[in-house]
């Protein structure tokens, strides 16, 4: 199949939400397949930067904004006559960001969210605050293993787009794939969601293990340990353990967890070498999610009586101080036990 056949049936008016990296790179994507592109971005002189001078210098460097893309502050401006909404805001910032929106998002267009992690105050995952600020609407999840640098210089990327089964699910997945950018299709948003969220927690003990020199031993143990930890939590939030293996899972693990693209590693990664997370924070522009979906997740896994050692770990060192050496023993000493089956072992 050449790259023209694989192209969708027609084009469609679509607005983006969120003009971070990946925002930025589903933009360009989406114009790239024909589609009718709009960009909003909360921070207006930023986001007017943007416009002028057609580049993303903050989350995106070295990449040029096709002209066809409308580059805007004012939800008014490209919502009118939209037709798919990906909303790209950051998890913690989905809230004020659609309040403010919510009046201008025109009734039972299908909004695919794409924001990885958990509200910090809540507990709730981007699709649930989307639902709960526009009822009635219509709203998938896209998910899995894609880092914004590589999207938009064309190298190969597959993910997963979830939502309730039906002609809707099976036109969002024809119009957003391409040649280079692969949808599945699933019927389990929850877990979608999770995998996408909770892997942000696994890639910040990763990272650690990377500044503290621990080796591929130890990481393929962490990761392998660390679907586990995701998939006995998944499962009793309710989602189908099988998705944790596939690529929203597993997948998205995997990348987030080795890639030298991935913040929430990167963070761990300054951990492992010495530095306090207010330091870390400090000095860096990009959104680690899975800092304040750490604390969320936490908080839910007690509720449940999920036991998470390596969540658990990685939040005393966030929140507590915990030397990064000492939550690395601890976690090496548990008790020995039987590697059965999760999510029950």
């Amino acid at each position: 199949m050449s790259g023209e056949d694989s192209l969708p049936e027609r084009s469609l008016r679509l607005s983006v939400f969120g003009n971070g990296g990946f925002g930025t790179a589903l933009a360009i994507h989406a114009q790239a397949l024909g589609h009718q592109v709009s960009l909003w971005g909360n921070n207006v002189e930023y986001t007017q930067r943007m416009a002028e001078t057609r580049r993303n210098p903050r989350y995106l460097p070295g990449v040029d904004l096709p002209p066809e893309i409308l580059i805007c502050c004012e939800p008014s401006e490209i919502l009118d006559e939209v037709e798919v909404i990906l909303s790209v805001v950051p998890t913690q910032f989905v809230r004020t960001a659609f309040e403010r929106l919510a009046a201008d998002v025109p009734p039972s267009v299908p909004i695919v969210s794409c924001s990885k992690g958990m509200e910090q105050s809540t507990g709730l995952l981007p699709s649930e605050i989307l639902d709960e600020l526009l009822p009635g609407d219509k709203i998938y999840v896209l998910s899995g293993p894609c880092h914004a640098e590589e999207l938009v210089r064309g190298k190969p990327a597959s993910l997963v787009l979830a939502g309730p089964e039906g002609e809707e699910l099976l036109e969002l997945q024809r119009s957003l794939s391409g040649p280079t950018f692969r949808l599945y299709r699933c019927n389990d948003p929850l877990g979608v969601e999770l995998g996408g969220a909770l892997k942000n927690i696994v890639a910040i003990a990763a990272g650690i293990g990377d500044g503290l020199e621990l080796g591929d031993n130890a990481k393929s143990a962490l990761l392998t340990r660390g679907l586990h930890e995701i998939g006995h939590f998944g499962v009793a939030m309710g989602a189908k353990r099988e998705t944790f293996i596939g690529l929203a899972g597993m997948g998205d693990l995997i990348t987030t967890a080795i890639s030298p693209h991935g913040r929430n590693r990167a963070l761990g990664e300054r951990l492992g070498r010495g530095e306090t997370l207010e330091e870390i924070l400090a000095t860096t522009q990009k959104v680690a999610e899975g800092v304040w979906t750490t604390r969320a997740v936490l908080d839910k896994a007690r509720s449940l009586g999920v036991e998470m050692p390596i969540a658990e770990e990685v939040g005393r060192v966030l929140f507590e101080d915990e030397p990064v050496g000492v939550a690395v023993k601890r976690l090496m000493s548990r008790i020995l036990k039987n590697e059965s089956s999760w999510p029950d072992a």
